[in-house]
């Protein structure tokens, strides 16, 4: 089964950045805790400054890592300015419980998805103003097909110019555009974009533009709902899938 079958099953959950009530977000520790949790998990990709693909949400490292003690002099922490040695250097989990845990990168948690048989969405982060978008879009997915992984992954991104370049790459792998604000003629955009999933912020989600996606051949998921009342009524919507952090 590929990751488009996988939309034709209902109330579908997805651990967003893993299991990041359990364990810290976007490590393997929490992709490993997410097994049996969910449906599909959602990662985030980005590139160190010499164009590894690592797995981290934020723009900068202060809020994960250690990098304020271990990096003072390098304020405010951008991933991108930092080598992949220098990224692999540093602790991502003692800030949540006091536990080390080493640096995810792309290859690995593509090598977890192929051990465990376990769905990923790969969010990929806007990087437009650090590199070329095409070597944004090529790197992520040459990893996705060293590991034969096309037919377990969803990529993603607020940055809708890597989805564009992703269907001209590879046309096989599925594609989500993230929305945080309504747009106007939505369903002609997506179509301009050849995606095959919209990523609702719940704030924007209303019962109409469920409807309207759904009819259109567009799987819906929304991002984050924590609230199992407010879930029950997304997918009596028709809603595909939901992001959550409590698994």
């Amino acid at each position: 089964m590929n990751f488009l079958k996988l939309f034709e099953k209902p109330d579908l959950v997805a651990a967003h950045r893993g299991d990041r009530s359990r364990q810290p977000e976007n490590t393997l520790s929490a992709l490993r805790s997410s097994i049996g949790k969910c449906d599909f998990i959602e990662i985030d990709v980005q590139l160190s400054r010499d164009r590894m693909p690592v797995i981290m949400h934020d723009e900068t490292l202060g809020r994960t890592s250690n990098a304020k003690e271990r990096f003072r002099d390098r304020k405010p922490w951008h991933v991108n300015d930092f080598s992949f040695e220098e990224l692999q250097s540093l602790d991502y989990g003692s800030w949540f419980n006091g536990r080390s845990e080493p640096l995810l990168t792309l290859q690995q948690a593509l090598a977890f998805a192929i051990e465990e048989n376990q769905y990923l969405n790969i969010e990929i982060k806007d990087m437009s103003a650090f590199a070329d978008d095409a070597e944004v879009v090529q790197t992520v997915i040459t990893a996705i097909e060293k590991y034969g992984a096309e037919s377990l992954v969803l990529l993603s991104s607020f940055y809708h110019p890597y989805l564009q370049l992703s269907k001209t790459i590879s046309p096989v792998i599925p594609t989500a555009a993230l929305l945080e604000h309504k747009k106007k003629d939505l369903l002609n955009y997506l179509r301009s974009l050849n995606v095959n999933a919209c990523h609702l912020d719940d704030v924007i989600t209303d019962r109409h533009t469920v409807h309207a996606l759904r009819a259109s051949g567009f799987a819906v998921n929304v991002y984050t709902v924590n609230d199992p009342v407010r879930q029950k009524e997304l997918f009596a919507w028709g809603v595909n899938g939901v992001f959550t952090d409590n698994l």
